[in-house]
């Protein structure tokens, strides 16, 4: 019998202690074990994208990685990005122009996308499409999406001014 290992971690800013098994992915630990359900799991083969977390201020898939390896870091999930109103104005975008569907990829599209907005302010086109480029849609077709982001990195930058 596999014994449970002991992690310790801050999970949207808030400090969380557990106990999981050692093969237990970080999508799972995240889903089963504090019901952030957020974090969606498509492909479990890190393809699609819908499990993307932030782990130490990068964008990670968390069906790749092991809760065990996420001991002593920072994650943030989609619901700590919403809550604390980082994304408020992609949400917005995303909402107005029409980018979410059945809404499946939308979680891990906004973490996409606010991890991009944030290392590049003025994104070209090109620019969204390839950040993006290991999430998938099913629905939207993408062209909404990076309209999306377009306008809000847009937005954003004529707000700073």
């Amino acid at each position: 019998m596999i014994a449970p290992i002991s992690i310790s971690l801050h999970v949207n800013g808030e400090r969380v202690d557990a106990h999981v098994l050692p093969r237990t992915n970080l999508a799972d630990f995240l889903r089963e074990h504090l019901q952030l359900t957020g974090t969606h799991v498509g492909c479990e083969h890190g393809v699609c994208g819908a499990c993307t977390v932030r782990v130490n201020d990068e964008i990670v898939r968390a069906c790749l990685m092991l809760a065990v390896q996420a001991h002593d870091a920072s994650v943030q999930t989609i619901e700590g990005l919403s809550d604390s109103g980082e994304i408020a104005d992609l949400q917005d975008a995303f909402r107005n122009r029409n980018a979410l569907q059945c809404g499946y990829c939308t979680p891990a599209m906004l973490m996409a996308a606010q991890d991009l907005l944030k290392q590049q302010p003025a994104p070209s086109r090109d620019d969204i499409r390839e950040h993006l480029s290991g999430n998938y849609c099913r629905c939207t077709g993408y062209h909404a999406i990076i309209d999306a982001i377009e306008a809000t990195a847009n937005a954003r930058r004529g707000s700073a001014r």
